[in-house]
């Protein structure tokens, strides 16, 4: 209805108004009477069929021009922002496998397709990027799933199989199998809390009716391998984390008695029936390397 107004008013005439914004006079007419009506005061008066402004006729002509041009302002940017010319994307990485490799290709493609996308990284664990998500402050994280929330979707990237491991000179190190006592029993690092991963050992361990002796909790998985490593204590850890370490013969992995537990590995972000491009060829880049990598 301001954009009508203003139309009458610059044009003194409800006819060429009409020409103006493709509209009816009929519906010229409409526009303005539901103005005054809101307003509670003529806009116009009709002196010998010309227009004049009335006095709050003009006071609201010229915060319409502000308020137009403001909404004019917003609609262009909100349309650069969709078309993927820029933005702020944010992202959350609760693995840190996945920040040396494939992460810093996906960035890199997404830099290429938004050129002045404003992109920033934060790392941390699987439940706290979940509760950033919710609150408005990350777009999108890969974190460990299931994520139990109504408000966020998610969709699986990559799953393996969580093993046991330890460094070549451990007491398990040429064991065939061993139990879940002998684990709980034996130096743990693990990592900290917060994460599925974790979540899903700590379930392990309980059902057992077993205490783990856990001597250290990390939160990089290098950081983890390292210690396990230098003779600190035993892990468990997805088996495609260790793989490379286990081909160098620097660790050995040990299958736990019923220890049938996956890590299961994805995007999380909020459920909407709209997503923004860059979030559409994220996840389209995640689709492409994380799942590449695991095969």
């Amino acid at each position: 209805m301001l954009r009508t107004f203003k139309a009458v008013a610059d044009s003194g005439s409800f006819t060429r108004a009409a020409s103006l914004i493709h509209l009816t006079q009929a519906a010229v007419s409409v526009h303005v009477r539901q103005l005054e009506e809101e307003i509670g005061a003529p806009l116009f008066l009709r002196v010998n069929k010309k227009l004049y402004l009335t006095e709050e006729g003009r006071a609201l002509l010229s915060r319409a021009e502000s308020i137009l041009r403001e909404h004019d302002e917003a609609k262009a940017e909100m349309a650069a922002m969709s078309g993927a010319s820029h933005g702020r994307f944010r992202i959350g990485v609760a693995s840190t496998s996945v920040t040396v490799k494939p992460l810093p290709e996906i960035l890199g493609e997404l830099k290429r397709q938004f050129t002045v996308l404003d992109l920033t990284v934060a790392g941390g664990t699987s439940e706290w990027i979940v509760e950033q998500i919710l609150q408005g402050n990350i777009d999108t994280g890969l974190v460990s799933l299931p994520v139990e929330d109504n408000d966020i979707a998610t969709e699986s990237l990559r799953s393996d199989k969580l093993v046991g491991v330890v460094d070549r000179q451990h007491k398990f190190g040429r064991a065939r199998e061993i139990t879940a006592a002998e684990l709980a029993g034996a130096p743990l690092i693990l990592g900290e809390k917060g994460g599925n991963t974790r979540r899903l050992i700590d379930l392990f361990f309980e059902k057992a009716n077993l205490e783990p002796k856990i001597v250290m909790e990390l939160q990089r998985t290098e950081a983890i391998l390292k210690m396990v490593q230098l003779g600190f204590g035993a892990t468990i850890l997805p088996q495609g984390a260790v793989r490379s370490d286990v081909a160098r013969g620097l660790l050995r992995t040990v299958p736990v008695c019923d220890m049938n537990l996956r890590w299961e590995f994805g995007a999380a972000y909020l459920k909407s029936k709209y997503t923004t491009p860059a979030l559409d060829f994220f996840l389209k880049l995640c689709r492409a390397y994380i799942r590449e990598a695991e095969d």
